[in-house]
Formats: C-alpha cells, sequence, structure tokens
C-alpha cells in the first residue's frame, strides 16, 4: 500500500474538534478525581486545549501547540518536572482517558487503539520519569515526538 494513502492518526482520530472534545471532558474528570484531580489544581483554563493540540500534533496533524499555542515539547515536560507522579496516578491518568476516548466515540479499532495505546502508555511513563526530575531533561530545540501507525520503529521522526 502506498504511505500516501494511509491517513494519519490526527485524522483517523477525528481532527482537532474532536481531540478537543476527548480532552476537555477528560479534563473535567480529572478535575473530580480525588487521586489525581490535586495534580492539576489551578491549571490554566486553557490547558485541555493545549493537551489537544500537542496531541494533534504528535499524531501527524497540523502544527496547532508549537505555533499556535506556542509551545514545544521541552515546555510541555517542563509542565511535569516535580509533580512527583507514581505508578498509581499514571494508571488513573490512563484509564480516565481511555474510558473517556471510548464514552466520545473515538474510533475503537484494533490498529488505532494499538497506536493510541502505544503512545498513551509511553508518554504516561516518560511523565512519571519527568515529574520525578530535578530539571527538564529535554532541550527547547528537540523536535516534537511524532507518532503513527507503528511503520517507523519509534516514536521520533526527526
Amino acid at each position: 500500500m502506498d504511505n500516501k494513502n494511509i491517513p494519519t492518526l490526527y485524522d483517523w482520530a477525528g481532527g482537532k474538534e474532536k481531540l478537543e472534545q476527548l480532552t476537555k471532558l477528560f479534563y473535567e474528570r480529572v478535575a473530580k478525581d480525588e487521586l489525581i484531580g490535586p495534580v492539576f489544581a489551578g491549571m490554566s483554563p486553557e490547558h485541555a486545549k493545549h493537551v489537544a493540540h500537542f496531541i494533534a500534533e504528535v499524531f501527524g496533524g497540523p502544527k496547532l501547540y508549537t505555533d499556535g499555542d506556542a509551545g514545544s515539547h521541552a515546555k510541555m515536560i517542563a509542565k511535569h518536572v516535580g509533580k512527583m507522579l507514581d505508578e498509581e496516578k499514571r494508571k488513573r491518568w490512563l484509564v480516565l482517558l481511555l474510558d473517556t476516548a471510548d464514552d466520545i466515540g473515538i474510533p475503537d479499532d484494533p490498529e488505532f487503539r494499538s497506536a493510541l495505546l502505544g503512545y498513551l502508555e509511553w508518554g504516561s511513563r516518560l511523565a512519571v520519569i519527568n515529574s520525578n526530575a530535578d530539571e527538564n531533561p529535554v532541550k527547547e530545540d528537540e523536535p516534537m515526538p511524532k507518532w503513527g501507525w507503528g511503520e517507523t520503529g519509534g516514536p521520533y521522526i526527526p
């Protein structure tokens, strides 16, 4: 199959609107959660949209985060430094996000969900590591991660 005809994860997920719907509802649920709600207390009202834009870009969509939100991979990682996340919080975050994806009708075909879960596992495990760091391990000039259908053999495509 010609790779030009394979949709991006961004397109398959439903694009910007669907990702914004996902993160909006997800962070509403997070705010009510006894375990991880306190971690996100005081987050910016724009946080959910910024996360949607970050995921959009990582999944092959437009540069909504780096161009529109003036973000970068380093800036996203910096938000986790010092949060002292642990495995219990990571698992709760993951379950809430996957439940929200189910509830809003994010595609549930095995290929997409495998890619989505792979990204969420990778990202949430890095978030735990980075949240226990003293300083940001990502330099400002490092590229945004890129995630696809698994054909690249890894998350980064410089």
